[in-house]
């Protein structure tokens, strides 16, 4: 399966024309803030524009690029090619005043952590406090902030208590609302909406020209928006994944108990635990459209078989809205205690169809 490229080696951006707009107004206008929060659903393009704007910024120069008498002239995007020396370093990560702040490996462990920490960050006011290499602007790039301890979030607050000149923060997050609220308060807000559904499937078609524009159409729908996360579900077997899962909540309200022994086998074995992830989160995701169908928030339509629209309206019908809420309230606790703790998956996937089998029952 083939993936998007990193943010770093990405020269293309989709859909996100009026977040380009403001960040060049800003740069070109004088109006540059110090640090950007730049938010949104995970995979729809975030870390692409901050790396964008980055080389963009970088590739000005240093006569007085981004001031009220700049001579850089504004352009109708930060688009720069491939080939372009600034793209080509960036891409690299050997630019000189560009910091890149992700996730690294534990040097004890070998192992890649499961948040950003505070030397990580620590990094970044070492960084801004050199002077910069080529003469222009120092860009640090976190991506993402919300993987930040508490220990590098309070790091991250100094920074911003303190901008030197021309120095740019771009902070990348999923979720802005677990970010201190201090943090928040120090940056300029850009708020990055999900793509159209014919976007992704132009950028799914792309990326992989051998799929069936049927299941192009079906992960576009699944990934709510999200290019990354339909790619994600095209490698991880989503697609198999979620209709084997459809299949069994077509059975209710008396599941077929051989099959749901099967699916539960599937995910349960050793080294599918990718698997059992994507399987949760796809039941979580149609879970929150049956509840918001069943509340007449939403109608229930997508690329889906007449059959698949049926299933959403009985099974919505079947009980009543608090009765559904009840179910995904008990089915989110036991995948959230799942993911921290060394639970038998099978017994887990049977655990989490049987509420719904007694949702539809009563």
């Amino acid at each position: 399966m083939t993936d998007l490229p990193h943010p770093r080696e990405n020269p293309d951006l989709r859909g996100h024309e009026e977040a380009e707009k403001i960040l060049l107004d800003g740069f070109h206008g004088g109006r540059l803030a110090h640090a950007w929060l730049i938010s949104g659903p995970q995979g729809i393009g975030k870390a692409t524009l901050a790396y964008r704007f980055a080389r963009y910024i970088l590739a000005q120069g240093g006569e007085g690029a981004g001031g009220l008498f700049s001579d850089a002239q504004p352009a109708d995007d930060m688009y720069l090619a491939p080939d372009n020396p600034v793209f080509m370093r960036t891409a690299a990560g050997g630019h000189a005043d560009l910091k890149a702040v992700e996730r690294t490996v534990n040097e004890k462990t070998g192992k890649l952590r499961s948040e950003i920490v505070v030397d990580d960050v620590r990094a970044v006011g070492r960084f801004f406090a050199m002077t910069a290499g080529e003469g222009g602007w120092r860009v640090a790039v976190i991506d993402s902030a919300d993987e930040m301890n508490t220990s590098a979030a309070n790091a991250v607050l100094k920074v911003l208590e303190e901008p030197p000149d021309r120095a740019l923060l771009l902070l990348v997050s999923h979720n802005p609302g677990r970010l201190l609220a201090t943090i928040r308060s120090r940056c300029r807000k850009l708020a990055l909406q999900p793509l159209p559904g014919e976007t992704v499937e132009k950028l799914i078609a792309e990326a992989l020209p051998d799929l069936d524009a049927g299941d192009a159409s079906t992960l576009a729908y699944l990934a709510d928006g999200s290019p990354g996360r339909a790619l994600a579900l095209a490698a991880e077997g989503g697609l198999g994944l979620y209709r084997d899962m459809t299949g069994l909540l077509e059975t209710l309200p008396r599941l077929d108990i051989p099959a749901l022994h099967a699916f539960g086998v599937r995910l349960g074995k050793a080294g599918a635990d990718e698997a059992f992830s994507t399987a949760s989160n796809l039941l979580r995701w149609w879970l929150a459209r049956l509840i918001l169908s069943a509340s007449g928030a939403m109608a229930a339509d997508g690329p889906f078989t007449a059959e698949e629209k049926a299933l959403m309206d009985r099974l919505g019908q079947a009980a009543g809205l608090d009765r559904w809420f009840e179910v995904w309230e008990k089915i989110n606790r036991l995948l959230d205690k799942t993911e921290h703790a060394n639970l038998d998956r099978k017994q887990v996937v049977l655990n989490v169809f049987l509420p719904l089998e007694n949702a539809v029952s009563r």
